[in-house]
């Protein structure tokens, strides 16, 4: 009995919170990967194109919950996240070819565009603070639970309860969609050979009659779904904060890069990996140790190696032992 407590807690605390915290980084992981493997360069500005088309969800959200319009148990957001994706899209088309564009005709060298990302990154990062605000905002509305703690208890009469949050089955479900819908475009269709073509050799997928700008159209606007349903899943969550998706950049180019920058199943493996990571490793892993071992050895202390807010040097140290010893990742995308 006492080890079913200590698998639920582990469950619990360990189990599903970095499940879904896995799906959030692979998915903006992967919006990092498909600009470095297409458009041949590290976006810094992706955290923020995260929090801007949260943003929008946010105010449509909150302008459909002013109209009465809701979407029974399930969060409101989850109607207003196409209208959040294609203000993001449009946002992310006006900047390429506003500033990206640009330098593109120009053959620019790629620490020049990740140079310009950065620009964009503290316009966008402004822009946001401007429009929302700086602090915490809370959209999640419907059934806060799909399994509550207390009805885990009374269902299986253990000591440790489940709490299974409907926002974490949500992430992990429309996660799962959008990459099967994301492999299925990329390997099926005539656009997706098309960009994988033009990340394998442009000149000869230029000399195949590719046409190079609907190619990074396209990658633009899947790029800005990616950002806008990963922010909004993280948002819904947890919060939503401006800063926190700035902070967000470190372990999604983390997951990127340790699984393979380009790589798109890289991507996904270096999410659930860094995700998985930060939360074992500030996880005070007291209460699972104590249903463990008899009660004579029963820890003084919390177990926890890392307080949480050390959770994003987790992502740092793993990012600098990936660039050491394996600089192309787990699954060989391009080396940094």
């Amino acid at each position: 009995m006492d080890f079913l407590n200590a698998l639920v807690a582990l469950t619990n605390f360990v189990i599903i919170p970095a499940t879904a915290y896995g799906a959030q980084l692979a998915l903006g992981a992967l919006g990092v990967t498909l600009i470095y493997g297409i458009l041949r360069f590290s976006n810094f500005a992706h955290g923020d194109t995260m929090a801007f088309g949260t943003m929008a969800t946010i105010l449509f959200t909150w302008a459909f919950q002013a109209m009465g319009i809701s979407f029974g148990p399930l969060p409101t957001a989850l109607l207003a996240l196409p209208f959040g994706i294609a203000a993001c899209a449009a946002l992310v088309l006006v900047t390429d070819r506003s500033v990206y564009r640009f330098y593109r005709a120009q053959k620019a060298k790629p620490v020049i565009l990740v140079i310009v990302s950065m620009g964009v990154m503290f316009i966008l990062n402004g822009l946001v603070r401007f429009i929302i605000g700086t602090g915490d905002q809370r959209f999640s509305d419907g059934e806060r639970f799909i399994i509550s703690a207390r009805t885990f208890r009374d269902m299986t009469g253990l000591r440790e309860g489940l709490a299974f949050k409907t926002t974490q089955g949500i992430t992990i479900v429309v996660s799962v969609l959008c990459v099967i819908a994301l492999f299925w475009f990329l390997n099926r269709t005539r656009t997706g050979k098309s960009m994988r073509a033009y990340s394998d050799n442009e000149d000869l997928a230029l000399l195949s009659g590719i046409n190079p700008e609907r190619v990074v159209m396209v990658t633009w606007i899947i790029v800005a779904a990616l950002a806008t349903i990963a922010g909004t899943l993280y948002g819904l969550d947890k919060s939503f904060k401006p800063f926190t998706y700035f902070q967000l950049l470190l372990p999604i180019f983390a997951s990127a890069i340790v699984g393979g920058l380009g790589s798109p199943l890289g991507a996904i493996a270096g999410g659930f990996l860094i995700a998985f990571s930060e939360v074992t490793i500030t996880y005070a892993w007291k209460k699972v140790v104590t249903y463990l071992v008899p009660e004579a050895w029963e820890p003084d202390s919390l177990l926890q190696l890392l307080g949480t807010d050390y959770k994003f040097a987790v992502s740092f140290v793993i990012l600098v032992i990936v660039l050491l010893f394996r600089p192309t990742g787990i699954f060989k995308g391009k080396s940094v």
